[in-house]
């Protein structure tokens, strides 16, 4: 299927929606309509930033940054079975503060953008990154009942009160929210509380309450990829320490996150909480790594076993 690249002008307006009808009536029916949005740093109106060049491209090989391509990942090349991947670009660009008072603004045009593909008699699925999470969770408690149905947040730079509004909003009644984290992120977590006076958490600490609409996902605790291993979706352990990209660049996401969007019965929630470790506690990996170079070889094999 064709991915489309729909922009919100600096005006607040939706720019490359026009294919929208015409695409959605070629799409077959139970295909995936799923649309993606961008973090920080990104903008359409940067051709040095643009994310229709990089994350948004069709497949690595016509990406002019050689990075992840979520559109290949989650199929849509796929002639047959492939989503629908709407690009959704926004201006992300100037300072963080700049960035995230965008972040909420941009919600609007997306929800608006959502009530169109759900008047075609779909359903939508979102997936974002970082700052993208904060304009999904926004949209979503904005968009009109019954529209979305899965959302996949990969570490997402958003508050857990935000997260919270959007679970009370209509939309959000029948929709499923996957909230990926990752210890290698505690670092960015921090810095999106430090820039809020620390007058909440963070979504990369969990929800912090229970609801059966969301999911927390850490990915670099060996006992997820033991459970997800299980399930038939190897994923490659960390890398780094600090990363605020593996949510995608990891081995073995992205086809994680085209079957979870594919085929909500096939991994249901509750199959996936029988299968999945409780999170762990930020900062666990680096306090494991200091002590692991500062204690004597004796103390660094407790602490790995």
């Amino acid at each position: 299927m064709p991915i489309l690249a729909v922009n919100v002008t600096p005006e607040g307006a939706l720019q490359g929606d026009d294919r929208l009808g015409e695409t959605l009536a070629l799409l077959p029916q139970g295909a995936p309509v799923v649309i993606m949005v961008h973090g920080y740093k990104y903008s359409p109106w940067s051709d040095a930033h643009s994310p229709h060049d990089g994350l948004f491209a069709a497949n690595r090989s016509t990406n002019l940054r050689r990075v992840t391509s979520w559109p290949e990942g989650l199929g849509a090349e796929d002639a047959k079975n492939g989503a629908l991947c709407i690009g959704f670009g926004w201006h992300a660009r100037g300072t963080v503060w700049q960035a995230w008072r965008q972040s909420a603004a941009v919600a609007r045009p997306l929800a608006g953008l959502i009530s169109r593909i759900v008047s075609r008699g779909r359903r939508v699925h979102l997936l974002a990154h970082s700052m993208g999470a904060r304009v999904c969770l926004h949209a979503l408690a904005l968009a009109p009942a019954k529209s979305v149905d899965r959302v996949i947040l990969m570490t997402g730079a958003a508050l857990r009160e935000e997260a919270r509004l959007a679970l009370a909003a209509p939309a959000a009644q029948t929709a499923e929210i996957v909230n990926v984290t990752s210890r290698e992120n505690d670092l960015f977590d921090a810095m999106v509380e430090a820039l809020m006076g620390f007058r909440d958490l963070s979504i990369g600490s969990g929800l912090g309450t229970e609801d059966r609409r969301w999911l927390d996902l850490q990915i670099d605790a060996a006992d997820t990829r033991s459970g997800l291993a299980a399930l038939g979706f190897p994923i490659a352990p960390s890398e780094a320490l600090i990363c605020h990209w593996s949510a995608f660049r990891r081995p073995g996401m992205m086809p994680l996150y085209r079957a979870l969007l594919s085929d909500r019965r096939r991994l249901s929630f509750g199959l996936l909480r029988a299968h999945l470790p409780q999170p762990e506690a930020r900062w666990t990996r680096l306090r494991s790594a200091v002590m692991a170079r500062t204690l004597p070889p004796r103390s660094r094999s407790a602490i790995r076993n």
